[in-house]
């Protein structure tokens, strides 16, 4: 039973629409099937609960401006709620090296790599979220309690806005 009041109260104050802040095509049909695929995990389960706000369900306004990423909490018909403005220069060196690998395993596909050279790589990009997503959820503690995967899927959009500058 509690598991189920758990389920409900997160289906309740969640993301059910995101919005990315810059319309410019991805360098790639890989990059942008990540952004999709990213939007549709994140649409289909997450845990994002701001601090002081009334209960969700949220829409999820994401740019870069200045700089800075900004979270832009808007209810479900649009109202702005809250902006959370995140310094960049900590995710920097994350998101340049996600830009590689992504790159890289590409590259590897198209030329028909070896499995273990693709899960290897894989495995790298595994990495890189998983130090993303816990970096996020500590610049956003306090503010804004994400789990884990919502997380590591912000993360893939704010590479998806890094990489249509």
């Amino acid at each position: 039973m509690a598991e189920l009041a758990m389920a409900t109260e997160a289906a309740v104050r969640d993301i059910v629409r995101i919005e990315l802040g810059h319309n410019a095509p991805l360098p790639s049909p890989f990059a942008e099937a990540d952004r999709q695929q990213a939007v549709a995990d994140l649409l289909t389960g997450n845990r994002f609960l701001p601090a002081g706000l009334p209960p969700g369900p949220y829409a999820l306004h994401l740019c870069l401006r200045d700089g800075r990423l900004v979270l832009d909490v808007r209810d479900e018909a649009d109202a702005p709620l809250h902006a959370y403005a995140l310094a960049l220069g900590p995710f920097r060196r994350l998101i340049k090296d996600y830009g590689m690998v992504i790159e890289g395993h590409e590259q590897a596909v198209v030329e028909g790599a070896a499995d273990a050279r693709i899960q290897a790589i894989d495995m790298g990009r595994r990495g890189l979220h998983n130090e993303a997503a816990e970096l996020l959820r500590e610049r956003l503690e306090g503010r804004v309690e994400l789990d884990f995967e919502t997380a590591r899927r912000l993360f893939t959009l704010v590479c998806a806005l890094h990489q249509r500058i």
